[in-house]
């Protein structure tokens, strides 16, 4: 059963960085169920305080993740149509057979929402880069605490491998 745990929790880690990009799953959230799953085998010792404090991390950048895309739409002048284009975009991005869709995609969403809303193409597309910049930089923000995740991930499964490996 400790097997399938480790491989389940280890799945569920990698589907957080995948998360990281996709605007329906909590990155994050995910990699930190992930090492939930790990502490419930029966090789790794329940670590409370470990996990509340990563469950906290988690948290806030999901939390912080809903606005560090409007605040760069606004700090370039965007409405909350580049916003929500933006994220129109990365769906198709990731769904078009397309190279570098998930950063194109986003960009031609938001500048695509800025002008049904602004005929202004200017003003569009300063408020299309301002939502892309906030989009990638919640998007890294994400990624870099799912890698880490999974990272404490197969470090604490490193330093218990002996006892997931051991046939009685």
């Amino acid at each position: 059963m400790d097997i399938f745990l480790l491989i389940i929790g280890f799945l569920v880690a990698l589907l957080g960085i995948i998360g990281s990009f996709l605007p329906i799953l909590p990155g994050p959230l995910t990699s930190w169920f992930g090492l939930l799953i790990l502490h419930f085998t029966g090789a790794v010792p329940m670590n409370w305080a470990f996990l509340g404090i990563t469950l906290g991390i988690a948290i806030l950048i999901w939390i912080v993740d809903y606005f560090i895309p409007a605040m760069g739409t606004k700090k370039f002048g965007g409405t909350r149509y580049g916003v929500i284009g933006t994220m129109v975009g990365l769906v198709v991005g990731l769904l078009a057979p397309i190279p570098f869709g998930i950063i194109i995609g986003p960009f031609i969403g938001a500048y695509i929402g800025e002008m049904l809303n602004e005929k202004n193409s200017g003003k569009a597309l300063k408020a299309a880069f301002g939502s892309f910049i906030g989009f990638l930089t919640s998007s890294f923000l994400k990624f870099i605490a799912a890698i880490i995740f999974t990272g404490l991930y197969i470090s604490i499964f490193w330093e218990y491998k002996s006892i997931f490996f051991t046939f009685s």
